[in-house]
Protein backbone atom coordinates (compact mmCIF):
# COMPACT_ATOMS: atom_id res chain seq x y z
CA UNK A 1 0.00 0.00 0.00
CA UNK A 2 1.69 3.42 -1.13
CA UNK A 3 1.73 6.28 1.53
CA UNK A 4 -0.15 9.60 0.85
CA UNK A 5 3.66 11.78 0.74
CA UNK A 6 2.03 15.10 1.91
CA UNK A 7 0.57 12.99 5.51
CA UNK A 8 3.84 11.74 5.94
CA UNK A 9 5.72 14.85 5.04
CA UNK A 10 3.46 16.66 7.73
CA UNK A 11 3.86 13.91 10.25
CA UNK A 12 7.66 14.49 9.74
CA UNK A 13 7.40 18.05 9.99
CA UNK A 14 4.16 18.54 12.66
CA UNK A 15 6.87 16.72 15.34
CA UNK A 16 9.79 19.97 14.82
CA UNK A 17 9.31 22.67 17.27
CA UNK A 18 7.47 25.97 15.88
CA UNK A 19 6.82 24.98 12.24
CA UNK A 20 3.91 25.71 10.43
CA UNK A 21 2.11 25.57 6.81
CA UNK A 22 0.90 27.82 4.77
CA UNK A 23 0.00 27.34 0.83
CA UNK A 24 2.27 29.45 -1.06
CA UNK A 25 2.26 29.79 -4.76
CA UNK A 26 -0.85 26.67 -4.57
CA UNK A 27 1.81 24.67 -2.73
CA UNK A 28 2.05 23.29 1.03
CA UNK A 29 5.02 24.86 2.17
CA UNK A 30 6.84 24.57 5.33
CA UNK A 31 8.40 27.24 7.80
CA UNK A 32 10.82 26.74 10.96
CA UNK A 33 10.10 29.73 12.31
CA UNK A 34 9.67 32.81 9.52
CA UNK A 35 11.33 31.19 6.93
CA UNK A 36 10.86 28.42 4.12
CA UNK A 37 12.18 25.10 4.56
CA UNK A 38 10.32 22.48 2.53
CA UNK A 39 7.70 22.70 -0.09
CA UNK A 40 5.41 19.88 -1.34
CA UNK A 41 4.30 20.16 -5.13
CA UNK A 42 2.34 17.51 -7.07
CA UNK A 43 4.07 17.76 -9.61
CA UNK A 44 3.20 20.45 -12.08
CA UNK A 45 6.88 21.27 -12.05
CA UNK A 46 8.36 17.72 -13.05
CA UNK A 47 6.08 16.09 -15.69
CA UNK A 48 3.15 15.11 -12.97
CA UNK A 49 5.64 13.42 -10.53
CA UNK A 50 5.36 14.01 -6.98
CA UNK A 51 8.20 15.73 -5.03
CA UNK A 52 9.51 17.71 -2.02
CA UNK A 53 11.77 20.61 -2.46
CA UNK A 54 14.00 21.11 0.85
CA UNK A 55 16.73 23.57 1.43
CA UNK A 56 20.06 22.30 1.97
CA UNK A 57 23.33 23.01 2.91
CA UNK A 58 26.11 24.45 0.79
CA UNK A 59 27.45 21.29 -1.77
CA UNK A 60 24.56 18.93 -0.73
CA UNK A 61 22.70 19.47 -4.07
CA UNK A 62 25.11 18.62 -6.38
CA UNK A 63 26.17 15.68 -3.98
CA UNK A 64 22.61 14.18 -4.05
CA UNK A 65 22.31 14.75 -7.78
CA UNK A 66 25.28 13.51 -8.65
CA UNK A 67 24.59 10.27 -6.51
CA UNK A 68 21.53 9.73 -7.88
CA UNK A 69 19.55 12.10 -10.55
CA UNK A 70 16.61 9.54 -11.01
CA UNK A 71 15.57 10.86 -7.22
CA UNK A 72 17.42 14.19 -7.17
CA UNK A 73 17.14 17.43 -9.01
CA UNK A 74 17.60 21.30 -9.09
CA UNK A 75 13.94 22.42 -8.47
CA UNK A 76 12.95 25.38 -10.75
CA UNK A 77 13.02 29.06 -9.01
CA UNK A 78 14.93 27.29 -5.42
CA UNK A 79 17.73 25.40 -7.31
CA UNK A 80 20.22 28.90 -7.35
CA UNK A 81 19.45 28.97 -3.77
CA UNK A 82 21.24 25.50 -3.27
CA UNK A 83 17.28 23.89 -2.48
CA UNK A 84 17.38 20.58 -4.02
CA UNK A 85 14.17 18.15 -5.29
CA UNK A 86 13.92 14.68 -4.19
CA UNK A 87 11.21 12.67 -6.39
CA UNK A 88 8.41 10.80 -4.14
CA UNK A 89 7.32 8.23 -6.58
CA UNK A 90 7.88 4.14 -5.89
CA UNK A 91 9.88 3.21 -2.99
CA UNK A 92 10.45 5.99 -0.89
CA UNK A 93 12.93 6.15 1.94
CA UNK A 94 10.68 8.17 4.43
CA UNK A 95 14.04 7.84 6.79
CA UNK A 96 16.38 9.37 4.17
CA UNK A 97 13.62 12.18 3.78
CA UNK A 98 13.41 13.04 7.55
CA UNK A 99 16.99 13.57 7.91
CA UNK A 100 16.84 16.13 4.90
CA UNK A 101 13.72 17.90 6.30
CA UNK A 102 15.67 18.09 9.48
CA UNK A 103 18.79 19.41 7.43
CA UNK A 104 16.68 21.80 6.02
CA UNK A 105 14.70 22.85 9.24
CA UNK A 106 18.14 23.24 11.09
CA UNK A 107 19.41 25.99 8.26
CA UNK A 108 16.21 28.13 9.06
CA UNK A 109 15.25 27.67 12.46
CA UNK A 110 15.38 29.89 15.47
CA UNK A 111 17.70 29.05 18.23
CA UNK A 112 14.88 28.53 20.69
CA UNK A 113 13.42 25.73 18.53
CA UNK A 114 16.71 24.40 17.51
CA UNK A 115 17.73 24.21 21.62
CA UNK A 116 13.93 22.53 22.12
CA UNK A 117 14.54 19.99 19.02
CA UNK A 118 18.44 19.03 20.63
CA UNK A 119 16.80 18.72 24.10
CA UNK A 120 14.31 16.58 23.27
CA UNK A 121 16.11 14.25 21.52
Amino acid sequence: MARDPLKQLRTIIEALPETSEKLSHGAPTWWGGKKTFAVFHTGSYDEGRRAVWIKAPEGAQAALISADPERFYRPKYMGPSGWVAMRLEGEVDWAEVRVLLLDGYRMVAPKRALAQLDSDS
